[in-house]
């Protein structure tokens, strides 16, 4: 292939990887005040990308350049189908043996098909909204912890989903259906190869959530609205007097394990043989706890034990509190020891100027500029330099006007000189 040929296919390739967005599998966040009988939020989002490469051409080819297809709707409970779906859900809480239930569901799809000239992609994207009770088994007494249950967080709902958005059903949950409603060519040169069965695979599915121990995520503690002066700095009332853990996964390390994208490829063939693969990043997720929260397990299950407040001396002065005050203090102290710095350095300055052992320059009021630039032909350039208006040319002349006087040897010095010109130790034999 010619230079030329290597860097336009260079710059394909980076046009293309830039218009592919990037697909985030599952993402979960959930925050809870466990509070026994009351409800929270959880959203998940769950995306995939799909992408077909064809860069030998072909009829496949030919059809889906160029094309672009959407399909993009919200629904809640309002929609016989979300309900039906919330029923799931349930179920598939109970199987994984939580006492959690969801009592409302809110569902946001955006599915996208992109041709382009060497490869078509298909972004999916479902989030879900879920409002969930009874997860909370036992409320923090003195010397008791609360108790969350945690096992319904690899939530992962099998087959079909159909919903219905002003009264047209859509299925969601299964690639291949978003395919076959949009680019119908498509799906009969998919059907029956091993394409179709890994686009039958379904989107909602967090199960690499619950995969990864509890103990293995990052747990980080914030004691913030338990300072003194929370309220007083814009802490808002419901989170003063209230500490918050946090505990995340997504990270990839020996001790998490290495978190790697999920991509799975697959071929069919028609008139030629085309490639499909399908690209998911490493599950994540954040869950909040208002408290100080411990992982503990209660009947086999990982269930998070949680404190109203940190235990006695944790991350708190020996008064219990530390005022925002003492933060200001401390940057009021290091600004006081700036100003004096300065102060210091100011008066050394006047006292060495006035014992005279202070460094100036020349006035430019004394200086003179001639030229030093002349050319044959009348060329000349704008070199010039500057003198001293003063005549004694001893203040300023050069230590290269003085001529450099080598030693030499005198014919006398010569003439008695016992030694010659051999090295050092010499003898003759």
């Amino acid at each position: 292939m010619s230079r030329a040929g290597i860097i336009i296919a260079s710059l394909a390739v980076i046009m293309i990887a830039s218009t592919i967005a990037p697909a985030f599998a599952a993402q979960m966040e959930f925050r809870t005040w466990v509070d026994p009988g009351s409800s929270d939020e959880v959203e998940i989002k769950f995306q995939r990308t799909v992408i077909i490469n064809y860069d030998e051409g072909g009829m496949l080819a030919d059809e889906l350049r160029g094309q672009k297809f959407a399909k993009t709707f919200s629904v809640d409970s309002s929609d016989a189908g979300i309900n039906e779906l919330r029923d799931r859900i349930n179920y598939q809480f109970s199987q994984a043996g939580s006492s959690a239930a969801v009592t409302d569901v809110k569902l946001d799809y955006d599915t996208k098909l992109t041709g382009r000239g060497l490869n078509t992609s298909i972004d999916y994207k479902i989030i879900l909204t879920m409002t969930i009770t009874n997860h909370v088994l036992r409320e923090a007494s003195s010397g008791n912890s609360g108790i969350v249950d945690m096992n319904w967080r690899g939530l992962m709902v099998p087959g079909e989903v159909t919903i219905n958005s002003k009264g047209i059903p859509h299925e969601i949950n299964l690639p291949i259906s978003f395919i076959e409603n949009t680019a119908p060519g498509l799906y009969a040169s998919i059907s029956g190869s091993d394409a179709e069965t890994l686009l039958n695979t379904p989107i909602m599915d967090a199960s690499g959530i619950k995969n990864q121990p509890l103990g293995n995520w990052h747990f980080l503690f914030d004691p913030t609205g338990i300072n003194v002066d929370a309220a007083q700095y814009g802490m808002s009332s419901e989170l003063a007097g209230v500490v918050w853990s946090s505990y995340t996964m997504g990270e990839s390390s020996f001790r998490e394990g290495i978190q790697t994208e999920k991509e799975h490829e697959a071929t069919f063939t028609t008139d030629k043989t085309y490639d499909l693969r399908t690209i998911e990043s490493a599950d994540a997720a954040n869950i909040f706890f208002a408290g100080f929260a411990n992982i503990d397990v209660l009947d086999s299950a990982e269930v998070v034990g949680v404190y109203p407040e940190a235990p006695e001396g944790f991350a708190t002065t020996s008064t219990g509190e530390f005022p925002v005050m003492i933060i200001y203090g401390m940057a009021g102290m290091a600004a006081i020891g700036g100003v004096a710095v300065f102060i210091v350095s100011e008066k050394k300055r006047k006292n060495d100027a006035a014992a005279g052992n202070i460094q100036t320059g020349i006035d430019p009021s004394q200086l003179v500029g001639a030229d030093t630039s002349t050319g044959s032909g009348g060329y000349k350039t704008n070199r010039g330099e500057a003198h001293l208006k003063s005549d004694d040319y001893a203040q300023t002349r050069s230590v290269y006007d003085t001529p450099q006087v080598e030693e030499t040897k005198t014919e006398e010095t010569s003439a008695t000189s016992t030694k010659g010109s051999m090295p050092k130790g010499w003898k003759p034999e």
